[in-house]
């Protein structure tokens, strides 16, 4: 297996990489949060992670070990290949796939390119353990937040206000008041609507 390559970099685009380490030249398969993170110097390590196929071998490169890790996670789920799991770091940065799966959070997964509501319910439903025992997640201090949110954004949109400046009203008001109640949410929502 190869864990990483380090090298000169030789040509670089949103999508792949190549680095020349003494003399051959390696192709890595990037997704845009590696891309962004990539510095425009000549000397790249990334991480790597090797998928062999009877037809093909690919490697793809990560900035970062997390972000390498959350891919493995990723395409250990069924039904999601190399080339999903990469739209989704590039879609969403490593952190918020991680709180996302965490949380239980299926719109945000969902929000993602070609995935749809039941491949995204099932890499909640089979990650979500896995990454609140490795990343030692609270898993009660985000989901209230989360559940407090929804609840004043239906009520809002029942009232008939704007589903994306409720939403910006909203998240502002939980950003200044993290603990508070749905009650409070909708109250402060319409003095600001």
């Amino acid at each position: 297996m190869i864990t990483h390559i380090q090298g000169k970099l030789i040509e670089k685009n949103p999508t792949d990489v190549v680095i020349d380490c003494n003399g051959v030249g390696y192709m890595l398969n990037i997704s845009l949060h590696t891309f962004s993170q990539i510095p425009d110097q000549e000397h790249l390590k990334l991480y790597t992670h090797l998928q062999v196929k009877e037809d093909s071998h690919t490697l793809f490169g990560f900035s970062s070990l997390a972000e390498r890790e959350i891919f493995r996670l990723l395409i250990s789920v069924s039904g999601v290949g190399a080339s999903t799991a990469r739209t989704m770091l590039s879609s969403l940065t490593p952190k918020q796939v991680r709180e996302g799966i965490a949380v239980g959070d299926v719109a945000l997964i969902q929000s993602i390119k070609g995935i749809g509501a039941k491949t995204a319910q099932r890499v909640i439903l089979d990650l979500k353990d896995k990454i609140l025992k490795v990343y030692d997640i609270d898993e009660l201090s985000t989901p209230k937040n989360n559940t407090n949110k929804d609840e004043a954004l239906s009520a809002l949109d029942v009232l008939g206000f704007n589903k994306k400046q409720s939403e910006r009203v909203v998240d502002k008001i939980i950003s200044n008041q993290p603990d508070a109640t749905v009650e409070v949410i909708i109250k402060q929502a319409l003095k600001n609507l």
